[in-house]
């Protein structure tokens, strides 16, 4: 037998191999599929153990393995029926025959990882989540959760495993016990240089200097300052949540600084940061300066 776990919710393969797991009795046999050879096949799809009726064999990683996932489809009909392989690939390249015959002679489930346009979805799970482990959580409550927290599944779980802890759960003990997800740190930041709040802006940047990649945190920003753009050029029959795929929170959040600073401003921030894109590109100062030096300019709007 042989079982595909594909995807990149890593969250959700864990605990599907997990149950697999619990449901075998006898010691499980973890192989790293990257350092696998062609030679050791034989003794892992068809060896027998001296010491056991039944294996349960956990392979991660054998699409990197160059070697031996082109061969792979030839032992797929060959597989003992003593004989559990669990294949755990993240992304492997479903064009290639051997995930092709895989499909026709495993059983494939595919995890995807979640986005901003899951958050209903995220919701929902909190709640199940939270009705589990016991965490007495209202509506409210849990879409603050997802809010402060974004929808990756291993922060959220975690997340309601302090609040298990937590007497009086509210909105803010929830911002006061859980860390916020980059992206809310990064609105902080961005909304702070939005008010012309120059010295709070240097102070954040301090924190996150320690803390964030500058590259996906200068993304996130440009990715901020174009979502700001076309809530401020949107019209009042448009739906901009839905149409550019913005998510509500954000769009509640950037609806009233549009409406600020209007159309032209926010051209104008579009242009710093199409600068600080060059800049970075170019190597023109060290990073965290160039990124401070365009939110300065966007604080003196």
């Amino acid at each position: 037998m042989i079982t595909l776990l594909v995807g990149e919710n890593s969250f959700e393969i864990q605990r599907t191999l997990d149950d697999i797991i619990s449901g075998f009795d006898g010691n499980v046999e973890k192989i790293e599929g990257s350092e696998l050879q062609v030679s050791q096949l034989p003794d892992i799809f068809m060896g027998v153990s001296l010491f056991a009726d039944k294996r349960l064999v956990v392979i991660r990683n054998l699409s990197e393995n160059k070697s031996v996932w082109p061969v792979l489809d030839d032992w797929l009909t060959k597989i003992s029926d003593d004989i559990h392989v669990v294949l755990v690939e993240p992304k492997p390249d479903k064009r290639t025959s051997t995930y092709k015959s895989l499909q026709k002679n495993a059983d494939v489930y595919e995890f995807l990882e979640w986005s901003d346009r899951d958050v209903t979805a995220a919701e929902k799970w909190v709640a199940a989540e939270a009705d589990k482990l016991g965490v007495d959580m209202n509506k409210k409550l849990i879409q603050t959760l997802v809010q402060w927290v974004g929808v990756d599944q291993w922060q959220l779980f975690h997340a309601l495993e302090k609040l298990l802890l937590t007497d009086d759960i509210s909105v803010e003990s929830i911002k006061n016990t859980i860390d916020p997800n980059p992206v809310e740190n990064v609105f902080n930041l961005f909304e702070t240089a939005l008010r012309g709040d120059t010295k709070t802006l240097n102070q954040i940047m301090k924190t996150l200097e320690k803390t964030e990649d500058v590259y996906r945190l200068t993304a996130l920003l440009s990715s901020q300052a174009f979502q700001l753009l076309v809530v401020a050029s949107a019209g009042k029959s448009d739906n901009v949540a839905k149409d550019f795929a913005i998510h509500p929170y954000v769009v509640s959040k950037l609806s009233p600084i549009a409406k600020r600073l209007g159309k032209s401003d926010a051209s104008k921030i579009i242009s710093i940061f199409t600068e600080l894109d060059d800049d970075m590109k170019l190597s023109r100062a060290e990073p965290w300066l160039l990124v401070e030096r365009a939110l300065i300019k966007v604080a003196n709007i």
